[in-house]
């Protein structure tokens, strides 16, 4: 029977077998050292036989192997215990000796960042490169546990699309048998769809946009958190969901992962409290921007980038919180699916988090002839076959709601600290990479 590396120390005395791959050897005469890496983490064994580190010659890192022997305690050693008196037998050879050192640090700077993702397959043998996924699946767990905790029920809609019919460019387009189809930019459409059965649902999954991603914040294929909350007394309700959300995934994430956040040099985490995350409408921020910098940007409709950086600065400095919302868009930003409000502004607001938008949180027009009349003051064709589903919900009754999509992996960039988003991403893909 297996032993798992971490269970080694309450076997202290007992002959158990562990198998895993050789993460480290240091052959030191007749004292051997070897590591071995199991999903558990490491361990060390003592190896002093001759013909059993025979076994081991020209083995390289990688090689997958069974070591049997006794567990004997020792402080010095990973998690307090080692093996002596090893048998060994090697499951899956490895002869040729690997491009990189996996049980060395691997720089995560811009200029490595190409190497970085061309050896992902061997690199994510690390472990200290691991913690940022393992992270990153803890951090997806708490948000499905939060979602169906408030009732929210798992959806999951397609991915190729008949045509473009949010509108935009920045789509990628596919031969589908005789006819051209579309990769999903959001999974907008059927969310709010499927508010008229569920009232509360969400999604975790791919989403592709053809826009220039040689930055530190865009990737071409993204994975989006979309939510969708029926019957909302307003848009408030909307952003404290959101805001709600966030903050307890982001307080039990530094609970549960305080040491692998603690060895990747994580921000401390700074939240409000009072709960309430602070906001400032977008012609607040332009104000505030242009007072400090003598930067002009209040014709801007939207934030620059340094304004996001600059009102997440001031939020984490002057009022204790790493997320802050930019509220109350104009009304030229909108989309024909938002709720537009009286005094010319939109019911959307963005969530910053440490200098970047995660999220956007709109509430949508619900009733059936303003949505005709914002379609086609936008310019979309309403009898179009691609919006037909998308109008009947509406025509057969969808109450008032609003959600969010938000970025999975930009919420990984940041509550880590890493630089680019790509470094979240296990494979990422942008304009320059299709591979690994």
């Amino acid at each position: 029977m297996r032993t798992l590396n971490r269970e080694l120390k309450e076997h202290i005395g007992e002959s158990v077998t562990i198998r895993g791959w050789i993460h480290k050897k240091r052959l030191l005469g007749g004292l051997n050292f070897i590591t071995v890496r199991d999903r558990s983490g490491v361990s060390q064994s003592l190896i002093e036989d001759k013909d059993e580190i025979e076994k081991l010659r020209g083995m390289q890192v990688g090689t997958v192997v069974a070591f049997t022997g006794t567990v004997v305690a020792d402080e010095r050693a990973p998690g307090g215990a080692e093996l002596h008196d090893v048998s060994v037998t090697v499951e899956v050879p490895v002869t040729d000796e690997p491009p990189i050192e996996i049980d060395k640090p691997i720089p995560h700077k811009a200029e490595n960042l190409d190497t970085l993702f061309e050896y992902r397959v061997l690199n994510i043998r690390n472990l200290q490169e691991q913690k940022i996924f393992k992270i990153r699946a803890t951090m997806t767990q708490l948000i499905r546990e939060y979602l169906i905790g408030k009732e929210c029920v798992e959806i999951d809609t397609p991915k190729l699309l008949a045509e473009a019919t949010e509108g935009g460019a920045e789509v990628f387009k596919l031969d589908y048998f005789d006819r051209t189809a579309t990769l999903a930019q959001s999974p907008q459409f059927y969310k709010q769809i499927m508010v008229g059965a569920f009232e509360r649902v969400f999604e975790i999954g791919h989403s592709y946009r053809a826009e220039p991603s040689a930055t530190t914040r865009h990737i071409t294929e993204l994975t989006m958190l979309d939510i969708e909350l029926g019957f909302v007394e307003g848009h408030d309700e909307v952003l404290d969901f959101v805001a709600d959300m966030t903050q307890e995934v982001l307080k039990k994430t530094y609970e549960k992962c305080a040491d692998d956040l603690r060895s990747l040099n994580a921000p401390e985490l700074k939240l409000p409290a009072d709960g309430k995350v602070p906001r400032f409408t977008i012609a607040e921020i332009h104000d505030m921007y242009t007072k400090a910098t003598k930067t002009d940007t209040t014709g801007e409709k939207d934030l620059t980038p340094d304004e996001e950086r600059w009102i997440s600065d001031h939020a984490r400095k002057q009022l204790g919180s790493d997320l802050v919302f930019a509220v109350d868009f104009p009304r030229e930003a909108g989309k024909f699916y938002h709720k537009f409000k009286d005094d010319g502004t939109v019911a959307w607001g963005d969530l910053l988090f440490r200098g970047l938008e995660i999220a956007t949180c709109p509430l949508r027009e619900n009733n059936y002839l303003k949505m005709i009349e914002q379609m086609t003051t936008a310019g979309l064709d309403v009898s179009h076959p691609g919006f037909k589903y998308y109008l009947d919900a509406f025509k057969y009754g969808l109450p008032q709601h609003g959600g969010c999509g938000f970025g999975v992996d930009r919420f990984v960039q940041k509550t880590i600290g890493l630089a680019n988003i790509k470094e979240a991403t296990l494979f990422p893909r942008d304009m320059n990479r299709l591979t690994p």
